[in-house]
């Protein structure tokens, strides 16, 4: 008959899978106290480090995690669109590839880098009207326009991040935008795939996370790449805003009525309760009774 201990123990494999629940879900900004903890549960840096890899770097290329390379004045992003190889990527501003450190989050090993010829124009052109439309709506955004060709077609893929750390405030907030399109030049048609993430993370005293996302599909016209880039820029802008006026009405109904329904805002005395003191009331009457 197998003992207690015996059963309780998992395999490496289950470990491992747990880790990847672990780091894959860490809220934007938390990746180090995450991956720390982990570490810690796991007690096996050798298993993390040569298996759970491609987890770290999955999650990087997820958060849009941005980057500063070197001999660009603008920061870039690590996402899946710019990877070469993995912990390989390139940054189209610069024309270089880097090699990325998932855990250090530092770049090295530059190579200069070549744009496909094809798909320039119209990704330059793009980048300009995004880099703009970030700078307008965004604060502090980062942006970046990626582009390549498969089988006659252009992919160009077009990314924005804006976050706000405040770990001295215990909270921590994201805005994550993903559009891409795929299309021939003389088609004159095409789809824009688009997909928008808030997710915030408030921990004082408590564990509240938001997470809300909106995918969006949306027909297209393809003249040129001047035109192109503006009208991907008008459908964003219009959705994305839409998208957030959204959230904050559904926010705002939320403190009206589900959280009300659950809790009284305030107790009856109209004050927040403070724990630490009638924590200390009921220890001091336990020790009179005894």
């Amino acid at each position: 008959m197998a003992n207690e201990t015996d059963e309780l123990q998992i395999s490496d494999t289950q470990r491992l899978r747990i880790v990847a629940d672990f780091i894959l879900h860490a809220p934007p900004g938390e990746f180090r106290e995450v991956f720390n903890d982990v570490r810690h549960l796991l007690n096996n840096d050798n298993l993390l480090k040569d298996k759970a890899f491609s987890i770290f770097g999955q999650y990087r290329k997820d958060q849009l995690t941005p980057v500063q390379v070197d001999g660009s004045e603008e920061l870039s992003l690590i996402t899946e669109f710019n990877e070469l190889s993995p912990n390989r990527f390139y940054d189209p501003k610069s024309r270089k590839s880097f090699k990325y450190d998932y855990l250090s989050e530092e770049c090295s090993e530059y190579q200069p880098w070549e744009p496909d010829q094809v798909s320039e124009p119209w990704r330059a052109a793009l980048e300009e009207v995004w880099s703009n439309y970030c700078a307008d709506h965004y604060f502090n955004g980062i942006s970046a326009v990626f582009s390549a060709t498969s089988g006659g077609q252009i992919i160009l893929s077009a990314c924005s991040e804006g976050h706000q750390f405040q770990p001295q405030n215990f909270w921590n907030g994201l805005w994550r935008s993903v559009w891409s399109i795929k299309f021939t030049p003389n088609q004159g048609k095409a789809e824009l795939q688009g997909k928008i993430k808030a997710q915030v993370h408030y921990y004082e005293n408590g564990n509240v996370q938001l997470v809300s996302y909106k995918d969006v599909n949306q027909s297209i016209t393809v003249t040129n790449e001047k035109q192109l880039a503006e009208n991907i820029k008008q459908i964003v802008e219009e959705t994305e805003n839409d998208y957030q006026v959204a959230i904050s009405k559904n926010y705002q109904n939320m403190s009206d009525t589900t959280f009300k329904a659950l809790r009284r805002a305030l107790p009856v005395t109209r004050s927040k309760i403070d724990w630490n003191k009638i924590m200390s009331y009921r220890i001091g009457n336990e020790l009179k009774q005894n």
